[in-house]
């Protein structure tokens, strides 16, 4: 019997060899397609167009995407190509080589994932990457409530979950539901609450 073992992808070689059409990220090695439901596309939507409001009212120096692959690593070193729902990017990063494609290697403001089927990787490796990475601000939203019990309670309730870097590199957790206002560092303005966004 004859083993073959498919060579694993390098970032770079995943952003030679991905698909033009569809979205896709680098897992372990591989291109998986990433793809969503219309409800998950309506929360996402909403909360992009809502930082985009206020990064316009308050005249901040961002651009949010929704297209941007960054590259993380792994506690084992394996490189990751992880496209967030929503991606807050320093303008000036991302404005430093327009020529390029919509991948970055830096350190982003703020990444949002919203849950889908794939929930583990946005709790456990996403969660893992991001911190490793630096991103200053993470959030979950589990709209569906489809996530640990140690995260959502029991009965499990849909909660907007922001992870926040701290001094030592480490994630802060807070949680926010119902008619909760959501306290976000990157935009300290914001008058969203969890049900906004919830049920967009």
């Amino acid at each position: 019997m004859t083993t073959f073992t498919k060579q694993k992808l390098t970032f770079d070689q995943f952003l030679e060899q991905c698909p033009e059409e569809g979205f896709y990220e680098l897992v372990n090695g591989e291109i998986v397609e990433v793809r969503s439901t219309r409800n998950h596309d309506d929360v996402a939507d909403f909360m992009a167009d809502s930082f985009k409001d206020e990064i316009k009212r308050l005249n901040l120096n961002y651009v949010v995407k929704n297209t941007a692959v960054i590259k993380t690593i792994t506690a084992e070193g394996v490189e990751q190509g992880r496209k967030p729902d929503i991606s807050v990017i320093d303008k000036d990063i991302w404005r430093s080589n327009r020529t390029a494609y919509s991948a970055l290697e830096e350190s982003i403001q703020l990444a949002v994932e919203v849950t889908s089927t794939n929930w583990e990787d946005d709790y456990i490796d996403k969660l893992d990457e991001y911190q490793r990475l630096g991103i200053k601000e993470y959030w979950i939203v589990d709209y569906l409530a489809i996530g640990l019990r140690e995260y959502l309670g029991n009965p499990k309730v849909p909660t907007v979950f922001v992870f926040v870097l701290d001094s030592n590199g480490r994630y802060q957790r807070h949680q926010f539901r119902g008619a909760e206002r959501i306290i976000s560092p990157t935009f300290p303005e914001l008058t969203l609450t969890a049900e906004q966004i919830l049920t967009a």
